[in-house]
């Protein structure tokens, strides 16, 4: 099968589905239904260990990156500082992370990991890569590489809309 023609059969998939519902043609619909049916994955592989997606990005940002300062994490997670402000808390109170003053201006607040934090992102990796692969299972092997580009091409092309995403 030439490329054109394997093409000509994508084209007359997608307008398969979209003849069975138009919202199958809008990549924002899809975009977060795939959203809904991850988030549930998540927390059906990672119940035990009751972390949220958002919550174990954040401890995978600091487990990753060491003590950063709340502006930081929230631009690495491409979230609002509002939201990252309402998350840690919750992780401090269960001794996951901990907060402090920067040194050199204290209006500045830091976080790292505890310990049980660290251990916790370890403990749970299992569980969240079961949830990753349980979420795009439905796309052949040979393709899933080229499926996990397109989303990074989307991700990045779209870095001028939405909350900023400031990855190294």
């Amino acid at each position: 099968m030439t490329q054109s023609d394997s093409s000509s059969d994508a084209q007359a998939q997608l307008q398969s589905a979209i003849e069975r519902s138009a919202l199958l043609g809008r990549p924002g619909f899809l975009i977060r239904r795939l959203h809904q049916v991850h988030g549930s994955l998540f927390l059906e592989e990672t119940r035990e260990f009751a972390i949220t997606p958002v919550q174990y990005s954040l401890m995978t940002a600091l487990s990753e990156r060491g003590e950063m300062d709340q502006i930081s994490l929230a631009l690495q997670l491409g979230l609002e500082r509002t939201s990252v402000a309402e998350v840690i808390p919750r992780l401090e109170a269960r001794g996951l992370l901990s907060r402090r003053q920067s040194a050199d201006d204290k209006r500045v607040k830091l976080v790292k990991l505890t310990r049980k934090g660290r251990a916790l992102v370890v403990k749970m990796a299992p569980a969240v890569q079961r949830a990753h692969d349980r979420t795009i299972e439905a796309i052949p092997p040979g393709e899933r590489a080229q499926f996990m580009l397109q989303l990074i091409r989307l991700v990045e092309a779209g870095g001028d809309y939405g909350v900023p995403l400031a990855l190294p």
